[in-house]
């Protein structure tokens, strides 16, 4: 019988946070944290797979998807902030412990949620996110020349990564079945994308990303001392996270699975079913669930 997927909202420091919800709250729990540009849509193929055997969380940041999209000047847009209203939404729905499914965007804000309490944290899933400088690909270059100089000609430089061709392009960029790349993804994020003050949010999210990398040495610590059981799924065509951001997080830990699938930034699109096989036998063979 199939899994219905639930549609909720959380009023979270006077904000709606959207998320997605299915299966048993028995079960063990695993939150599902999207990437740039994207929302939960991303894990739409992947919930119905894990709800029969987890309970699965899948939330909208603030600023992306369905969840409020505050300006810049009523919210501030860090990493940091997102992390706790993520935390926060994590705490009311009393999940003590969780396996962190972290893409893109969502490795920073995982990583923090998992430093803050370890003890909570049952494992981690890792599609193409990454702890180690070594692993920021090409576009990473715009980002860096806003946080060398927030000059007016790096931020409009910048915001070409919000604009359709790239967001597109994050979509179909070393895929291995195009036929199987649905527009609905590219088109609703652009969607988001386009709403008047969002391109402010995501200026604001880019420029804070630096502080991202100054904690990638306090969370290769975290990985080496507390080991959670981790798999690495990754699309090994991506662009924008390369192979050695993938080798390196391995490298850190000694529980760890490292699958390398054919497809691109948004691996998913193409390959829920075989992530989700990945998950299950990878969590089955270290905890037995």
């Amino acid at each position: 019988m199939p899994i219905e997927v639930l549609y909720k909202k959380m009023n979270i420091e006077g904000y709606e946070v959207f998320f997605r919800e299915a299966g048993n709250p028995s079960n063990p729990a695993i939150i599902l944290l999207h990437g740039f540009p994207s929302s939960s849509h991303m894990f739409r193929d992947l919930i119905p797979l894990l709800a029969d055997r987890y309970y699965v969380i899948a939330p909208d940041y603030p600023g992306y998807g369905n969840s409020s999209m505050p300006s810049v000047d009523e919210f501030s847009y860090t990493f940091e902030h997102i992390s706790l209203v993520i935390g926060e939404l994590i705490n009311r729905l009393c999940i003590s412990r969780y396996i962190l499914y972290c893409h893109d965007y969502g490795g920073p804000i995982g990583f923090r949620i998992a430093v803050r309490q370890p003890e909570r944290v049952l494992g981690f899933v890792i599609q193409n996110a990454v702890a180690h400088v070594e692993g920021l690909g090409e576009p990473f270059d715009l980002f860096k020349a806003l946080w060398a100089d927030p000059s007016p000609a790096n931020k409009k430089a910048f915001a070409a990564l919000v604009d359709v061709e790239f967001t597109k392009k994050q979509y179909v960029y070393g895929v291995c079945c195009p036929f199987l790349i649905s527009p609905d993804g590219y088109a609703m994020d652009q969607f988001f994308l386009d709403r008047p003050g969002n391109a402010a949010i995501q200026l604001a999210l880019g420029y804070d990303y630096r502080h991202n990398v100054e904690q990638y040495p306090k969370w290769q610590q975290y990985l080496r001392t507390y080991q959670p059981p981790t798999l690495i799924a990754w699309g090994k065509n991506d662009f924008i996270f390369t192979l050695e951001g993938a080798y390196a997080l391995a490298r850190e830990l000694t529980c760890v699975e490292l699958v390398l699938l054919c497809g691109g930034h948004f691996l998913l699109e193409e390959a829920s079913c075989t992530v989700s096989e990945c998950i299950i036998s990878f969590f089955n063979r270290v905890y037995g669930f």
